[in-house]
């Protein structure tokens, strides 16, 4: 049984009807109140009583209703849109951590095996908890690389997930394993690179492009802003010369909104996040995803549930489907050396 968290809006500090916002999506995709009422599945008077009591509450209309020219939304109800759909992709992952930490006290003690995985933000990784229903209880929280690892040390968790650019080593991410004591499994390998608007408007080409634009970072401590800053490091960028390099976001949907909202030119993250907001993305560096543990938990009946799950197809099928993630490595058990070592991957399991 799963538990959701759902965010809301309030107005005057009255509750915003739950039905307000998907009405008014329904009406931008169609183009009429019917055709909305229809898919929202509530009748024509229901709704529009809905758009009355809102218009009078908010003191100006949402909906323009033209006979013969169909429904079309104004202004205001434009912006609600956007806000609430902004809002939910940047906090979609913490109420996703927050229902998952009240499963655990809801079922504590009953049901599958469990595993705590505290991990850098990932597209694929968010859909494990629910692909593993049934057969074991993926207790997954989202933290940065260098901060999941840390965790992993002090006992916190079963499992770190963290990535490291094919590129080059990462010292912060190095010194935090140890070749006897940890094994890495493979997740993927991704492409990350600059995430920009749709069709590059400003004609941007790589990182010398930085100066001239508005920015948005991950946050410190985060694998991708260990990559980043890297990047800087060897183009011979000042961060400080970046304007919105102290602006944060945790996750790389988050990144990919600000983006497609407009209130930043640019951002670096995976290719997916992009993908997912119909931007445009610039590829820069092949990084691989892992999933370290200690050594003597390898052979755990958790762990094998996991790996089975890894190399399952279920789990193949949500990899292809993220544009410029590749199955090279997935489920592949591998010492600290390997893992950071190599290899490249085979194939790319989605075009980008």
């Amino acid at each position: 049984m799963r538990i959701e968290f759902e965010p809301a809006w309030k107005f005057r500090s009255a509750p915003v009807a739950p039905l307000l916002v998907p009405l008014l999506v329904a009406i931008q995709k169609s183009g009429s109140l019917a055709a909305a009422a229809r898919e929202i599945g509530y009748s024509y008077r229901h709704v529009w009583n809905l758009l009355g009591e809102w218009n009078g509450r908010m003191g100006q209309p949402l909906v323009e209703l033209e006979r013969g020219r169909g429904a079309r939304l104004l202004p205001l109800a434009v912006k609600l849109v956007e806000l609430d759909k902004r809002a939910r992709m940047h906090l979609a992952p913490h109420f996703a951590e927050l229902s998952r930490e009240f499963e655990r006290e809801l079922y504590d003690g009953a049901g599958a095996p469990r595993l705590n995985l505290h991990a850098s933000h990932d597209l694929a990784l968010e859909q494990l908890p629910e692909l593993a229903e049934g057969a074991l209880a993926v207790e997954l929280q989202f933290h940065g690389s260098v901060e999941s690892l840390e965790a992993l040390a002090r006992g916190d968790c079963d499992l770190a997930g963290f990535h490291v650019a094919e590129q080059w080593q990462t010292p912060e991410i190095l010194q935090r394993l140890k070749p006897g004591t940890h094994r890495l499994i493979g997740l993927a390998v991704r492409e990350q690179g600059l995430i920009v608007p749709r069709g590059n408007p400003k004609g941007i080409q790589g990182l010398n492009d930085l100066a001239r634009l508005q920015f948005v970072n991950r946050q410190r401590g985060s694998g991708t802003r260990l990559v980043f800053d890297q990047l800087l490091e060897r183009a011979g960028i000042p961060g400080d010369r970046i304007s919105g390099y102290l602006r944060e976001e945790f996750t790389h949907v988050a990144v990919a909104a600000a983006v497609a909202d407009g209130s930043a030119d640019i951002g670096f993250g995976i290719r997916a996040a992009a993908a997912q907001q119909e931007l445009g993305f610039i590829p820069l560096v092949s990084e691989r995803y892992l999933l370290a543990c200690r050594a003597d938990r390898i052979e755990s009946a958790e762990l094998k549930r996991l790996l089975a799950l890894l190399r399952g197809k279920a789990f193949r099928s949500v990899l292809a489907s993220l544009p410029g993630y590749d199955n090279a490595i997935t489920g592949r058990v591998m010492d600290v050396e390997q893992g950071l070592a190599g290899p490249r991957p085979a194939r790319v399991a989605a075009p980008g």
